[in-house]
């Protein structure tokens, strides 16, 4: 192992081979900001693609993607709470004027937990501890909350004010109704999206952990709650059920317990550590997609949060975190039970009907109170406003006016006040079919340049005479390397370079993502093409112009086959793990 640790190493290469650098370097740079190169937008995209083929393609319809703005309108930030509540507590060195996110330092210097606590308590933890400024040791101010949104305006000169969205949800959440209608009416729904967010961060000072600007892909799941075990049941199967992971539940966290435990989703539903079994499901589906990308079971955990280390619009959080070597555990994801509270806010602040229908089995009988308008009173309370008076009564929603009536014991319709003795009342008998309902949320929501960063680190290899990322096939940049043996006579150099490029040409014709490269020695080529976590590289050689076969080389073993170029399209969707054996599928539909 090098003398660099895992983390430096990663910066080299993200630099050297176009994964990731600081953005605007020429300019100084700016904390927070990130450009991805030609390598790490390929990885990025294919964790995208996993993470679709995993929370949406295989859920059989029971989750759908939309698109929303990124500039928000500011009412829509102020009716979710993020106005009020998306704060972090901000301190400033009295020396230098530097400015640090409060918690953040206490942890690093005074080794003490400050997530969620208030600014009093992290004011007294800077005094007790002597927390300073890192960078010219200063004395800090007392902490106060910072706004973490990013303001605009919505049009030139004197537009509407905005925002530029800090998550995705908010626009699965005011689109509900119309994805509802889209999905024929049903419950439950999955509304996901994959999108550019950004966050006013106070002091990002951990590279690819705090962006200022990063990519969240997250759903909304909305079910009925009264309906949960019943269709929740259908997809926790045998196979889900079983499946275990690592949790640290709040009662141990309570207790001063710092390590998770193994848990089965059975017993996290039997010992009700989690609020829904919808928590469970995605937990488990979240679990699995991080293990596909090559991440360890025994480094992923779940961290549930206490009480004050919960956001305001959550009744159960956990964070799914990866241990690395440069930070420890860090958050990948987090799973929220939001219950009712954004689309109940929506409601409020709106006006708009955001509440679905539950038809009942069997229809109810229930008895009801209704109310009529006294004539006779009403004409003698407006007299020559009788008329415009009983119009208004008419277009009035019984149920709104009886409930006003019940709070207050009256009501002013134009300017005439009504009591109670102004209407009569009657007990009537309905059938009733069903009832309206906010529907129940659990979100699920992924930070995807952090998972491109934990993938990374727990992919890089070293070994005695070379560095190398071991990916996944799935998330690698190139599915595989065409490399043209460059030696020998001018016509068998020309030949084996025409054979390399109709090769790497015809498999870009299939789909694949090809990496072609005729530069340097072939040891140099394969190490470049190890650098970047390439799985697979076809060499074409002397023997391929004799019995037009070629060499596939192995990345993580470095062995070598030996295949005619006939079946070697066959040899490498084997290898990749996409070729299909339909007949033993089709024996199971049968």
């Amino acid at each position: 192992m090098p003398d660099k640790s895992k983390y430096d190493v990663l910066i080299d290469i993200g630099r050297r081979r176009g994964l990731f650098w600081p953005s605007y370097e020429i300019y100084g740079g700016v904390a927070g900001l990130y450009d991805f190169g030609p390598i790490g937008v390929e990885i990025k995209r294919r964790i995208m693609m996993e993470w679709i083929r995993f929370f949406i393609h295989r859920q059989g319809g029971l989750v759908v993607e939309i698109e929303s703005p990124i500039i928000t309108p500011r009412m829509v930030l102020v009716a979710s709470g993020h106005e009020e509540h998306f704060t972090d507590p901000v301190t400033e060195c009295t020396k230098c004027g530097r400015v640090f996110r409060a918690d953040h330092l206490i942890e690093e210097q005074a080794h003490v937990k400050a997530e969620g606590l208030s600014m009093d308590e992290l004011w007294s933890l800077i005094r007790e501890h002597n927390v300073r400024c890192p960078v010219c040791g200063g004395e800090l101010t007392k902490p106060r909350p910072a706004l973490l949104l990013f303001k605009t305006e919505i049009g030139p000169y004197k537009g509407s004010p905005g925002y530029l969205r800090p998550e995705t949800a908010q626009g699965m959440f005011v689109s509900f109704k119309q994805v509802f209608n889209v999905a024929r009416n049903r419950l439950p729904l999955g509304i996901a999206q994959i999108g550019r967010v950004g966050r006013n961060e106070i002091s990002p000072r951990q590279g690819l952990m705090r962006l200022r600007e990063f990519t969240i892909m997250e759903f909304e799941f909305f079910f009925d709650p009264e309906r949960v075990e019943e269709e929740a049941g259908k997809y926790l199967l045998g196979p889900i059920l079983d499946y275990k992971m690592n949790v640290l539940t709040a009662r141990d966290k309570a207790r001063g317990v710092e390590e998770a435990k193994t848990y089965t989703v059975r017993e996290l539903l039997e010992d009700k550590i989690v609020s829904t079994p919808w928590m469970a499901y995605w937990m488990a589906i979240g679990n699995m997609f991080l293990e596909s990308l090559g991440i360890p079971p025994d480094r992923i955990r779940f961290d549930e949060k206490l009480p004050h280390e919960k956001a305001h619009y959550s009744v159960q959080t956990f964070d799914q975190e990866v241990y690395t070597e440069k930070y420890g555990w860090v958050e990948v994801a987090g799973y929220s039970y939001r219950t009712t509270y954004d689309l109940g806010r929506h409601i409020e602040y709106s006006g708009a009907d955001l509440m679905v229908f539950r038809r009942f089995k069997e229809p109810r009988i229930v008895r009801k109170k209704t109310i009529y308008p006294n004539p006779a009173r009403i004409k003698e309370l407006a007299g020559e406003k009788f008329g415009i008076v009983m119009k208004r009564i008419a277009s009035m929603d019984k149920e709104e006016l009886l409930k006003t009536l019940e709070e207050k014991g009256y009501i002013v319709i134009e300017d005439v006040k009504l009591g109670r003795d102004a209407f009569y009342y009657k007990e009537v008998e309905e059938k009733v079919h069903g009832e309206k309902y906010i529907p129940h949320v659990v979100e699920p929501s992924f930070g995807l340049e952090r998972i491109f960063y934990v993938v990374l680190e727990n992919s890089l290899v070293f070994e005695e005479n070379r560095t190398y990322l071991k990916l996944k096939p799935s998330i690698a940049p190139y599915d595989v390397a065409v490399y043209p043996l460059l030696s020998g006579s001018k016509r068998e150099h020309r030949e084996m370079m025409r054979i390399a490029r109709g090769i790497a040409e015809a498999l870009r014709e299939t789909g694949l993502n090809v990496y072609y490269d005729e530069e340097g020695s072939i040891g140099r080529r394969y190490m470049r093409g190890d650098e970047i976590g390439i799985p697979y590289a076809i060499t074409v050689d002397y023997d391929t112009l004799k019995d037009n076969t070629v060499t596939i080389r192995h990345r993580d073993s470095r062995m070598q086959e030996r295949i005619n170029i006939d079946k070697l399209y066959d040899r490498l969707l084997e290898l990749l793990g996409r070729r299909i054996d339909w007949r033993s599928l089709s024996r199971r539909i049968i």
